[in-house]
């Protein structure tokens, strides 16, 4: 049983997909989970109180007061009770009251109180679960730290096809094993990530720039927020989106953008990876319309870029630790080491440009990490997300106490 000894407060609101409450609490119960329930006042529309009290052999509560009992339910109580709060389906309704702050049910004050990650399952019609009041809600509440599971697309109770349908609760299920076994080894840490490339301006329309995907970045930002850390990505226009939705993205474009992004939240930052190509140089003047072609050439004044590692490293704390990449095509151990003692890192992680299936743009890497007391530790070509662990393997591994 995954799940013994685990309590999960089950929060059911007003959507068709309510009935499938039912097939949920039984399979967490059968993994040896407690389950208390608390429905919305519209949830008992869909679903009685008695099928749910009955499968999860506790009461429903969805009144601050039971008038038949003269008791009332402390909403404080069962938020600090729970191990996990589950909102499974969440209404546009619901939603839009956690975002806000609105508290004129039992669910939404039990949710201001409760002090253990919140885990929310949507479910509404297709066109509801993509209107922009309800993007940017979901934007809330995963801004406030709580995890998401993204609707899934299929047949929807209006005859509409498409995404919206409450996740099947074998697939909840899933992500509650996938919750309580993940290791949370960065639970309380906050990590800065710059990921991707940077584009820095000719003209409107022209740029300077390099073949960066950001996938390094990304799988790195995952697998942090997966170990339980608040993670912070300045991101490169274009590069890959880390798929955790707690992860916190600033959007930039060129060098400067994310320096001055970094360097905003740099010494509230535990760890820093900086895992973007930046960009060394950039246009010295930018022309204000698109550049007319004439003539057999065309030369362009440059400047140099401000070194974003290089500078926050200068300024980095004792109980900071920085993490730099280094991608060369000669000398290339000589020359990451030589970075990671003049910018300050605590381990360099050396990319290799000589390995098929290791590279920009590729699912895949090969790298070399090179520690500041010497020590050094290669892979194999691996898929990124498992370079990812790697880099976070060899950060628990520093000195630094983290």
């Amino acid at each position: 049983m995954h799940l013994k000894g685990k309590r999960i407060l089950l929060g059911v609101t007003g959507s068709i997909a309510a009935y499938k409450a039912a097939h949920l609490t039984r399979l967490l119960v059968k993994e040896g989970a407690e389950v208390q329930i608390i429905m919305s006042t519209s949830a008992l529309d869909f679903i009685t109180p008695l099928t749910l009290a009955t499968l999860s052999k506790n009461p429903v509560y969805h009144n601050f007061f039971d008038a038949k009992n003269g008791s009332w339910t402390n909403h404080v109580e069962l938020g600090l009770w729970a191990d996990l709060f589950l909102i499974a389906p969440i209404s546009a309704n619901t939603l839009a009251k956690l975002a806000n702050g609105l508290c004129d049910n039992l669910l939404a004050a039990t949710y201001l109180s409760a002090r253990c990650p919140v885990m929310i399952a949507p479910a509404m019609d297709l066109d509801m679960y993509q209107h922009p009041s309800v993007r940017e809600n979901l934007k809330k509440v995963v801004s406030y730290g709580n995890i998401i599971l993204d609707a899934e697309s299929g047949e929807l109770a209006s005859g509409l096809s498409g995404q919206g349908r409450l996740m099947e609760p074998e697939n909840i299920l899933d992500q509650v094993i996938t919750h309580f076994k993940s290791d949370k080894s960065f639970a309380g840490k906050r990590v800065l990530i710059t990921s991707g490339p940077t584009q820095e301006a000719i003209d409107p329309v022209r740029f300077i720039s390099n073949h960066s995907s950001g996938k390094m970045g990304a799988a790195i930002a995952d697998a942090f927020a997966s170990s339980g850390a608040e993670v912070h990505v300045v991101l490169g226009h274009g590069a890959k989106k880390p798929k955790h939705h707690g992860v916190i993205i600033y959007p930039v474009k060129s060098a400067n953008e994310m320096y001055m992004e970094a360097a905003k939240i740099h010494n509230e930052m535990d760890i820093c990876v900086f895992a973007a190509a930046v960009a060394d140089y950039a246009p010295k003047d930018v022309a204000l319309e698109k550049i007319k072609k004439e003539g057999d050439g065309m030369t362009i004044d440059l400047v140099k870029n401000i070194d974003i590692a290089y500078t926050l490293g200068k300024e980095k704390k004792f109980h900071q630790i920085h993490v730099g990449f280094a991608l060369e095509t000669e000398n290339e151990v000589f020359h990451a080491k030589q970075k990671l003692e003049k910018k300050n890192f605590d381990l360099i992680v050396l990319n290799s440009m000589r390995e098929k299936g290791a590279g920009f743009q590729l699912d895949t890497n090969k790298v070399s990490l090179f520690f500041e007391d010497g020590s050094s530790l290669q892979s194999e070509i691996m898929p990124k997300e498992e370079i990812a662990k790697l880099i976070l393997e060899g950060i628990k591994k520093l000195p630094v106490k983290i």
